[in-house]
């Protein structure tokens, strides 16, 4: 079975709504999966599952739909894509909590990057389905602008790296 690490999208940030993190764990298992974890009251749950990427993908966002009264958007990874985005991230002197990356359903159009606005001196790259931002003031009053990230939703390199530990650890049992 592979394991799976899903990331909601506007869960519990004031976006979409709340969902409590036993609430998505018990979704997930209803669902089948199994090995279920959660990470965080921020939309992150790890399992495990015999089906496709896009299907697992399809079927949580479905069903959280129909619990939420609105698909929030769920982007799956699995964690050798957590690891090499951990890895290969730019802007080394950034702190990894100033530094978010943006996992987005599918990979933006390589001219993604011409549209942003950064008035505090904010830097991008494109990195595949995910697209990093470097926030050197924080992204909380950040005035960034930048269209390419409106479908994604963005976690910080800490928990990036969580993530992969947790799921390379969940490998780990098989």
């Amino acid at each position: 079975m592979t394991v799976f690490v899903a990331l909601l999208r506007a869960v519990n940030v004031g976006g979409t709504g709340s969902l409590p993190m036993a609430e998505l764990k018990a979704i997930c298992e209803g669902l089948g999966f199994s090995d279920v974890k959660t990470y965080i009251q921020s939309g992150n749950v790890l399992f495990r599952s015999d089906e496709a990427e896009k299907t697992v993908e399809e079927r949580l966002d479905e069903a959280l739909g129909k619990t939420m009264g609105k698909r929030p958007g769920v982007m799956v990874r699995s964690r050798k894509e957590l690891d090499k985005l951990a890895a290969d991230a730019p802007f080394p002197k950034a702190k990894p909590n100033f530094l978010l990356v943006y996992f987005l359903p599918e990979k933006p159009p390589g001219d993604a990057l011409e549209k942003m606005v950064a008035p505090d001196g904010e830097e991008a790259k494109l990195a595949g389905r995910e697209i990093y931002v470097h926030y050197p003031n924080g992204s909380g009053r950040s005035k960034l602008k930048l269209p390419a990230l409106k479908t994604g939703t963005s976690r910080n390199l800490n928990t990036v790296r969580k993530l992969a530990e947790m799921a390379a650890a969940m490998e780990g049992k098989d």
